[in-house]
């Protein structure tokens, strides 16, 4: 049989984001963007980072690059299609030839959809994922857009999917198409120093699980080969290239994730965890994440009453980084039988002592070291802790089971029955 005959993924794509990293990296926005063509850009940032020294050195560089400058920092924390709306209007206004994201993944998320909707108008919901929204593409790219990452966590500076609260509907959803990713990601580690231990325990076990779920995402080879190379979706499954990526993330979250709580001070933490963030957002932009991810959306979609150490001045809601790994330990005892090679590969990476133990028990020890790591920054202890008891287990089913673009990633593809058990699991973590 011919390559081409078989009806089994043979082909993996890579389109990496074009990459700067490095203290100082900031301060070069200016000249980055000018190379690229951009003329009038608009700068988004939310109102703690526009505060910051980061916001005037990124403004600084813009400006010292003659270029036009027109600040947005009215983006919010964890958005919703209220504000991405908005930040919409605020984008086809202005009239931008190119648009700069400062901020974490809620920032950088919004300005991609900004730059869509300026660049390509119909409604948001035209570009949502189905079933919740139309699942149309962008019919070409955008202006384009450098990423600048001010949190050691969600790795959107280097994926092709947008995140937000569909209030409407409960839950969270997005817009995933390769035309979303940035054009370049600028990634300063020094503008961490400052954040909140409660904002480094949120981000940093989102890294973690970014890295952990790609590094068992089903693999590339377990999808049908398209009909059209073109429609290969960006989450394409664990292949070789991702895997590179994934596990060294693992293993710098786990060696630095628990000194960067600990000891603000500690900037070679900080550090270590923003190479680990980009290096997770390459490998789970290309490989995709899975369950844990999918139980989130509901999660913090059905609850608007948590404060959360470190956003005690934001509205009260879950962060997406403790949404998703309060799901994680429960998720990966289930998913470990379909790769338990991998999930005790994982757990060595993120520290934990595989010495004796054989695959059979990947899963387990996997997940114990996650929830030591979980414990150990100040992270809620599973679900329960959120405010969620049994009873509510039907309606977080609801909201995962619409999250067919995550859940097919799964090595072991959960039914409704088996998500109401994660999620009952899920209810502690330790």
């Amino acid at each position: 049989m011919t390559p081409d005959a078989m009806p089994q993924e043979r082909v993996f794509t890579v389109d990496a984001v074009p990459l700067k990293y490095g203290h100082g990296a900031l301060a070069e926005l200016g000249g980055d963007a000018a190379a690229l063509g951009v003329r009038r850009v608009a700068l988004f940032t939310d109102r703690h980072v526009a505060a910051t020294e980061h916001a005037a050195t990124a403004h600084a560089a813009l400006k010292g690059a003659g270029l036009d400058v027109a600040l947005y920092d009215q983006v919010r924390v964890e958005p919703n299609e209220a504000s991405f709306r908005e930040a919409g209007a605020f984008a086809r206004a202005g009239r931008f030839d190119g648009f700069v994201s400062l901020g974490g993944g809620s920032v950088i998320d919004t300005c991609k959809v900004a730059n869509l909707l300026a660049t390509h108008g119909d409604d948001l919901l035209a570009y949502v994922n189905a079933p919740l929204g139309g699942g149309m593409a962008p019919p070409g790219p955008l202006k384009p857009h450098l990423a600048c990452p001010t949190t050691c966590g969600t790795g959107s500076e280097m994926t092709a999917t947008a995140v937000f609260d569909l209030t409407s509907a409960n839950v969270k959803t997005g817009i995933a198409h390769r035309f979303l990713k940035p054009t370049r990601a600028v990634v300063d580690p020094t503008t961490t120093y400052t954040l909140p231990v409660g904002v480094v325990c949120s981000t940093g076990l989102d890294v973690l699980t970014h890295a952990i779920e790609s590094w068992t995402a089903r693999p590339f080879t377990a999808r049908d080969r398209p009909a059209d190379p073109v429609t290969r979706p960006p989450y394409q499954g664990a292949n070789p290239w991702s895997d590179i990526g994934a596990l060294k993330a693992i293993e710098l979250g786990g060696a630095f994730l628990e000194r960067a709580y600990a000891d603000p001070a500690d900037h070679e933490a900080r550090d270590g965890l923003m190479f680990a963030a980009t290096l997770a957002g390459m490998a789970f932009g290309n490989a995709g994440v899975h369950i844990p991810h999918a139980m989130s959306y509901a999660v913090a979609g059905l609850n608007h009453s948590f404060i959360a150490a470190g956003y005690t001045d934001e509205p009260p809601m879950v962060p997406h980084g403790i949404s998703v790994v309060v799901n994680a330990p429960a998720a990966l005892r289930f998913t470990a039988s379909a790769c338990p090679k991998r999930h005790l590969r994982a757990a060595e990476a993120l520290g934990a002592d595989v010495a004796g133990q054989g695959p059979e028990v990947g899963g387990k020890v996997l997940a114990d070291r996650l929830a030591e790591i979980m414990r150990n920054t100040g992270c809620p202890n599973g679900l329960g802790d959120l405010g969620y008891t049994e009873a509510d287990v039907p309606a977080l089913v609801r909201g995962a089971w619409t999250q067919k673009r995550l859940l097919v990633q799964a090595p072991h593809a959960p039914s409704e029955a088996d998500l109401a058990d994660l999620f009952r699991a899920a209810l502690r973590a330790w």
